[in-house]
């Protein structure tokens, strides 16, 4: 909703400010110009310590409008409540074309004469996140709390299965490595084995071969002995 008057309307027609200690709190009026002329405005307010206005002044062309942007500085205490009767006042009137706030009349906003001064009342509203009497959250920060927790305890959770899972995946590797280690030194000493027993049967063999070739070339030189002195000599 909106509060209008004949020359200019506000957008919302209340302030409405997320109230969190030691937190400052925001909230944006949109002036809208109705009319043809330029028109000027001007925000006051009953509390000008709490608050900050920009801009405070300004002149909105015709069928233009302009952002107000009020900060609520940060409070050390809740009020009473968490009511508040701080209340705004925006003034508006018609003025000559001009371009910058500072070439305004000191007297534009006076109610003299024939001047047409329009003003708009706001009042203030404090939303509270955080409950004054019994120092609870309430009920939505409640299930963000709950849903962040939760969401957590799940991140943790995966985290520690992940962790569990890679763990288990480098035991298996290296159990494997150790197997694979044992298996080829078993391959390796039984291949030595083999190669010593092969040693030896070829030296056996080269033993039998030379004793049976020795043993045939005694037994031929023999007979070519016996053959010989055998023979009768000539005439």
């Amino acid at each position: 909703m909106s509060a209008s008057g004949q020359m200019i309307s506000v957008n919302p027609e209340e302030l409405t400010f997320e109230f969190e200690l030691e937190k400052p709190s925001y909230c944006n009026l949109k002036v809208v110009n109705n009319t043809e002329h330029h028109v000027a405005f001007k925000v006051k307010t009953t509390s000008p310590r709490k608050y900050f206005v920009r801009p405070n002044t300004s002149v909105v062309q015709p069928w233009d409008s302009c952002t107000i942007t009020v900060t609520l500085q940060a409070q050390n205490e809740y009020p009473p409540d968490m009511q508040c009767k701080d209340k705004f006042l925006l003034q508006s009137t018609k003025v000559a074309p001009v371009a910058d706030v500072d070439e305004l009349p000191p007297e534009t906003f006076n109610k003299e004469g024939d001047k047409v001064i329009e003003e708009l009342k706001l009042k203030v509203i404090y939303k509270a996140l955080v409950q004054s009497s019994a120092g609870n959250l309430d009920e939505s920060s409640m299930t963000s709390a709950s849903r962040n927790l939760r969401q957590s305890s799940e991140s943790i959770s995966a985290l520690k299965n992940s962790n569990i899972q890679e763990i288990q995946e480098v035991q298996r590797l290296r159990a494997e490595r150790d197997t694979s280690m044992q298996r080829n030194q078993q391959l390796q000493r039984e291949l030595e084995t083999l190669k010593r027993h092969r040693d030896r049967k070829g030296d056996a063999g080269f033993s039998l071969t030379f004793a049976a070739l020795a043993g045939l070339v005694g037994l031929l030189l023999g007979m070519v002995l016996k053959y010989t002195l055998s023979s009768p000599p000539p005439a």
